[in-house]
């Protein structure tokens, strides 16, 4: 991370413009050389280079749940129908239970998700309860499993 922000400096020294999108430019040029000499053997391991792809990818993810959930709020809110299907969904975890930063950021991103809010952690640290407003046709087995295989995944495989 360091040598990364270290050429994206380089770069904007080079080209003698500090701005936001010439630092943007500056540090996705640095990764694609980091990748390119870790591929190469040259610098390190390449890990840096695969756990930021996942940190972007993940992030893409997010900001596309945002929008649709956005959209599926304001529909269901403003729409001439009220059949919301309002429910509070136990979710086991699969993050270990000593990972409190894993935990905190799962509750912390299903809370900024409109229509959904981490309520509780059991005891145990080993479930989540969230209230959802909308379940879809009311199948929470469904909600959970794709609350499980799409956020609390991604969150695992970014932070490990």
């Amino acid at each position: 991370m360091l040598w990364n922000l270290f050429l994206m400096l380089v770069w904007a020294a080079m080209t003698n413009d500090f701005s936001a999108a010439n630092l943007a430019l500056g540090f996705a040029f640095g990764y694609v050389t980091m990748a390119i000499l870790a591929k190469r053997g040259v610098a390190g391991e390449g890990r840096y280079t695969v756990r930021a792809t996942r940190m972007v990818a993940f992030a893409w993810f997010y900001v596309r749940e945002l929008i649709v959930s956005n959209f599926r709020m304001a529909r269901d809110v403003l729409g001439p129908w009220r059949n919301l299907r309002p429910a509070v969904v136990a979710i086991p975890l699969s993050i270990e239970t000593d990972s409190d930063a894993e935990i905190t950021l799962l509750a912390n991103l299903i809370s900024l998700t409109p229509g959904t809010l981490s309520v509780d952690l059991s005891p145990d640290r080993r479930t989540l309860y969230v209230h959802a407003m909308e379940v879809p046709g009311g199948d929470i087995a469904l909600f959970r499993k794709n609350l499980k295989q799409e956020l609390e995944r991604r969150v695992i495989e970014v932070l490990r």
